[in-house]
């Protein structure tokens, strides 16, 4: 069941970036074309952009709503849910009409389509990863739970495989219906995950708990009570996020713009160095399962900061070559980061409340991710040196990220009970000698 918890987590978070990469690159090249008024290209090219970001406004909603009912009602059930709600969302906004055809009703449609997706995702990589966790033996969790971001880069690196020939057709049949093409075969993957989701069952520890009547009926209040400072550490984790979309929006659209580099040909890289990178997370996580989680988060984070710096100066040049080299070594340490980010979220709260824990937290955070590319247009400047403001903001957000997660405790290899015996180094120890008590109580006969 571990084994098929992570294969069906791979899956669903894959489909989910499949769906991010795809929003991507067309809001970045194609949306400001298909929905918004030629009148002003800055101001179109900045709506579009902004669609991409608006998803990230619903995403805290969705956890706020999907993490406590996955703590009540189960993981497996929900996680069926959001990849039906991700799955239809996708597949309508391949069916959009243009703003020619409707006018300002077809900007106004997308959004409400790109707040449903928000909305379905919240619950997405909380539940998967939860679900994951909790199957998984206790020494080799992060390796397990590390297979929902693998499907972040195969994810990532379809949704680039898609787009290359369709990026190289006439202009007139890209904006009339090549675009849509990836968007409407995304059915045909969201049945998959459907059909694999449908043999899984929550773990025993869920199923342990609910028997036991330990499952809170308001999830959230225990979290913010009890485990604030965790939620916080979380948030500040996945600020690791931004560079990731700044490089899928941003970088995109300076590099064939600026640097004046071919569309389908920067795509061809950086699929190449993305799918590469990503073969890298299952051996980080299998060193943090040695070795520890925070080391190996905060070590990757760091040296993927100060390469944000070459990436763009590889982009300068305009040599894919050198682009590809640079990327790639970016690319394989901050993956240190996406392949412990879950389990280290997952191990951070207790069964009664992980789901909540990891969807509030992960949503409050990566709403800055989904704004970074927005903000990054508003603080680039002009020119080949435009871009220094952009790299700085994207390597403090790695930093931060890499700080907070040495705050947190290091919970390699450690069991499921003691996670849920309390949110502190200072509780546990009390846990586990009222249940050492009891379990003598219950052994030993009384004179």
């Amino acid at each position: 069941m571990a084994r098929r918890a992570a294969f069906g987590s791979f899956l669903g978070t894959a489909f989910e970036y499949l769906d991010f990469t795809m929003y991507a690159i067309v809001s970045a090249v194609i949306f400001s074309k298909v929905f918004f008024p030629a009148t002003d290209p800055a101001l179109a090219s900045i709506g579009s952009v902004a669609t991409f970001g608006v998803a990230y406004i619903a995403r805290p909603i969705g956890a706020f709503v999907l993490g406590p009912l996955g703590d009540r009602i189960g993981r497996q059930k929900v996680t069926l849910l959001t990849m039906i709600g991700i799955g239809t969302a996708t597949f309508l906004i391949g069916c959009l009409p243009g703003y020619q055809t409707i006018g300002f009703a077809a900007p106004i449609l997308l959004v409400i389509l790109r707040l449903g997706q928000g909305f379905f995702v919240s619950g997405e990589q909380a539940g998967t990863s939860t679900l994951t966790m909790e199957h998984a033996p206790s020494k080799r969790r992060a390796f397990f739970v590390s297979w929902v971001n693998v499907g972040t880069g195969v994810g990532t690196a379809l949704g680039q495989l898609l787009f290359i020939p369709i990026l190289a057709l006439p202009t007139d049949q890209l904006l009339s219906w090549g675009w849509r093409v990836p968007f409407l075969l995304s059915a045909v993957w969201t049945l998959i995950v459907i059909l694999v989701r449908r043999t899984l069952r929550d773990s025993e520890a869920f199923i342990e708990a609910k028997k036991d009547g330990q499952l809170e009926k308001f999830p959230l209040r225990r979290l913010f009570v009890e485990y604030w400072p965790n939620l916080i550490r979380v948030v500040l984790c996945c600020l690791m996020a931004a560079p990731g979309s700044i490089v899928a929006v941003f970088v995109l659209f300076y590099a064939t713009n600026t640097a004046h580099i071919s569309p389908s040909a920067y795509l061809g890289v950086s699929l190449a160095t993305g799918l590469l990178s990503t073969f890298s997370i299952p051996f980080w996580a299998i060193l943090a399962d040695k070795i520890g989680r925070r080391p190996v988060f905060a070590g990757g984070l760091i040296i993927g900061a100060g390469m944000m710096f070459p990436l763009f100066l590889a982009v300068n040049t305009g040599n894919l070559l050198l682009v590809g080299v640079v990327a790639l070594l970016g690319n394989i340490f901050i993956m240190a980061g996406q392949a412990l980010q879950l389990p280290m979220y997952t191990e951070m709260f207790p069964t009664s409340i992980r789901y909540s824990g990891v969807a509030v937290g992960t949503q409050l955070g990566y709403l800055l991710a989904g704004f970074a590319p927005t903000i990054s247009f508003a603080i680039a400047g002009t020119g080949l040196n435009g871009w220094i403001p952009v790299a700085i903001f994207a390597a403090l957000c790695l930093v931060i990220a890499a700080i907070s997660s040495l705050t947190s405790r290091e919970t390699r290899g450690i069991m499921i009970d003691e996670i849920d015996d309390g949110p502190s180094e200072a509780r546990r120890p009390a846990a586990q000698a009222t249940r050492l008590n009891s379990e003598t109580s219950a052994t030993v006969p009384e004179a």
